[in-house]
Order: structure tokens, then C-alpha cells, then sequence
């Protein structure tokens, strides 16, 4: 499947409170998201592995996902990077007083933008790391299709290479 234009795709993740806490707060996600753009898509929801700095303390399992959303005319990458952190905020999350790789409430990560490529200091897309992480991957292949490229990289050969990483399925809807 092509990676059309208007498609913004948002990781989300999260390790804070029970799994109904943390989906609760994907939903809301998800809603506020409508704000960019109706037509809209979920990936299924995984498990995964913490990735934690070395030396630190060992966290709970992320839950992650991703939504596929169909952006409106006009729509600017400074909404987006303002909409995704306005709705971490709103859902508990606060970056100033955080360390790298702690445990999140909740975590938005644009992980593309159709086929753009492009860095500000505030925002990379395609995510620069989205091609190392199976628990990307997988949620893209839910919305994409195994057989798709995205950004130079073939799916399901990504995700044979990544396929050391603990990535559990939790739900095929949520």
C-alpha cells in the first residue's frame, strides 16, 4: 500500500498505571487527534519490553500502538508538534522534569508524515529511530500492509530483522 500524502502516523505508548488506565488514555488520544483530521485508523495493541538507560532500574512493559490519521487541508507541522504535546499534557505527561527513558504516563511520537523528510529542533519525521524499533514496525504493518516501503525500508523484512525484540500482541482492537 502507498504511504499517501495527507497520512500522519502517531506512536503511542505508555507504562504508567494498569493496562485499562494506560488504554483509557490512548482513547482520549486517539479522539483529540480528531483535531488534525477525521479519517482515522488504529493499530492493534503490543506489549513491549522497556527500553531503559543501562544501569537503571527495570520498568513495566510499554503498551504501544499507533493511529493513522488522514490530515485536513492546511494543516502545518507546528499544529501537529502542538497538538501531539498539547495531549500529552492533558494526559499526565510532563517533559520538563523528566528523564530519558523514564516511565510515561503517555507517549506521542509522530512516526511519519507521508513521504516528507525533514528536521526542526522541535520535531524529526520520519521518527529517527522508527526503522531500529519492532514495536514501531509492527503497527505500521497493521496500517500498511506487510508489504509496503516506507521511507526506503520493505516492512516484513524489517521486521525479521527486528525480530529479537519482545513485541507480544495484547489485542487486535482496543
Amino acid at each position: 500500500m502507498k504511504v499517501l500524502e495527507d497520512v500522519l502516523v502517531i506512536g503511542l505508548g505508555g507504562n504508567v498505571g494498569d493496562d485499562d488506565e494506560i488504554t483509557g488514555r490512548f482513547d482520549h488520544a486517539r479522539a483529540a487527534l480528531l483535531e488534525l483530521g477525521a479519517g482515522q485508523r488504529s493499530a492493534k495493541l503490543y506489549r513491549t519490553g522497556a527500553i531503559v538507560r543501562p544501569g537503571s532500574a527495570p520498568q513495566r512493559d510499554y503498551l504501544n500502538t499507533a493511529v493513522k490519521v488522514h490530515l485536513d487541508d492546511g494543516v502545518t507541522r507546528d499544529q501537529i508538534y502542538m497538538t501531539v504535546r498539547e495531549i500529552e499534557i492533558l494526559l499526565g505527561r510532563d517533559r520538563r522534569g523528566e528523564a530519558r527513558w523514564a516511565p510515561r504516563t503517555i507517549d506521542l511520537d509522530v512516526i511519519l508524515w507521508g513521504t516528507r523528510s525533514f528536521h526542526t529542533p522541535e520535531l524529526d519525521v520520519p521518527h529517527p529511530r522508527w526503522a531500529e524499533r519492532l514495536f514501531v514496525v509492527r503497527p505500521l504493518i497493521d496500517l500498511f500492509g506487510e508489504d509496503s516501503v516506507i521511507h526506503g525500508h520493505r516492512l516484513d523484512t524489517l521486521a525479521m530483522q527486528l525480530a529479537d525484540q519482545r513485541v507480544e500482541l495484547v489485542s487486535a482492537r482496543w
